[in-house]
């Protein structure tokens, strides 16, 4: 007797190989950005709001970034050039239907351009910074507690990042950070000329 194919046992080795459902990704991709914000507002609600902070590599410095003035993070997608700019405004992109410029921080510090890859992303400024802006980030490394480190009182340096005062803390890795006020560098004449 010849097996039928309803006789045979289904064999182990056979998987389905089916596209995954748009709506399922859709779905899952809801609940992560929904998980995501409620840890960021979380994360800005605490008594302490020195501890809601943003690690971020640019270049190869470690900044922090108070998430009451970071807005959308973003992957660094498509910009448009914008003629007659400074070299380190690298353009406009658009955000959720906002126009964002953008500006690689590395470079704007007077450091080598950021080479743009998939590790990279755009942090824009909160709305209530009133500055329709973003920077350019190498990676983001998670959120971050200022209490967990030691403030490095050995440092009485000034940029334009943070209206003065270089903030730095070292965290138990003994990594160095650098608080960067993104309030004050919207003020920075510097920063808000990119003619040419």
């Amino acid at each position: 007797m010849i097996p039928t194919p309803s006789d045979q046992a289904p064999d182990p080795l056979a998987r389905s190989y089916s596209k995954p459902d748009p709506a399922a990704r859709r779905l899952r991709m809801r609940d992560f950005q929904t998980r995501l914000v409620d840890r960021m507002q979380a994360a800005r609600g605490g008594s302490d709001v020195r501890a809601g902070q943003l690690g971020v590599l640019i270049g190869e410095t470690r900044w922090l970034f108070d998430l009451q003035q970071a807005g959308e993070i973003v992957a660094a997608g498509a910009m448009t050039r914008v003629p007659l700019t400074q070299a380190w405004f690298l353009g406009l992109t658009n955000i959720r239907g906002n126009l964002i410029s953008v500006v690689d921080f590395a470079q704007f510090q007077g450091g080598a351009p950021t080479p743009i890859d998939k590790q990279c992303r755009i942090i824009a400024f909160a709305p209530s910074l009133g500055f329709n802006g973003g920077v350019l980030v190498s990676r983001v490394l998670g959120l971050r507690n200022i209490a967990d480190m030691r403030a490095d009182e050995t440092d009485t340096g000034a940029d334009a990042a943070s209206d003065g005062r270089v903030r730095r803390y070292i965290d138990r890795e003994r990594d160095d950070w650098q608080v960067l006020d993104l309030a004050a560098v919207t003020r920075d004449p510097r920063f808000l000329h990119v003619g040419a």
